[in-house]
């Protein structure tokens, strides 16, 4: 199984990259991951939310592939403690799913049509967060998934 996230602009703060660098740097030793970053949306001061959400909605719909597994970072989604989300994936690896995509969204969200193609939706937290502090939060999370389900101590270090 491959994973992959896309997430709209990049990420600002130092910080958060380096973070998130780190946690990308350490799955590699236990899937194959990659991150997707689509450009962020131009001039959206003349745009209201919704077409915002439209436009990086139809970027996001022409990132996905035929075979993906579609999954949605979103705050309806479903809750997950880390144990739990380790079994999510380890029943996504059991059930032969090629390509696991895990999508942020940009500040408002998600447009009708990517709920519609996505197969599900995950919660990190009931908090809003910003969606760059959300891509450190999810590697993390990713990461502490596969040394559960290695059996290793980082989760409980």
């Amino acid at each position: 199984m491959r994973i992959k996230l896309i997430q709209a602009g990049k990420t600002e703060e130092k910080f958060l990259r380096e973070g998130v660098e780190l946690f990308e740097k350490r799955l590699k030793h236990y899937i194959s991951f990659q991150t997707l970053t689509l450009p962020a949306l131009k001039n959206t001061r003349n745009l209201t939310e919704q077409q915002q959400k439209e436009k990086e909605g139809t970027a996001l719909l022409d990132s996905f592939q035929p075979n993906d597994r579609i999954v949605l970072l979103d705050e309806k989604g479903k809750h997950f403690s880390s144990e739990e989300f380790a079994a999510y994936l380890n029943a996504a690896m059991n059930k032969s799913v090629q390509q696991l995509v895990f999508v942020i969204g940009g500040p408002y969200g998600f447009s009708p049509a990517v709920y519609e193609k996505a197969h599900e939706q995950i919660s990190l937290s009931k908090m809003t967060f910003s969606h760059q502090m959300i891509r450190l939060f999810f590697t993390e999370q990713l990461y502490r998934a596969f040394t559960i389900l290695r059996n290793e101590p980082y989760h409980h270090g």
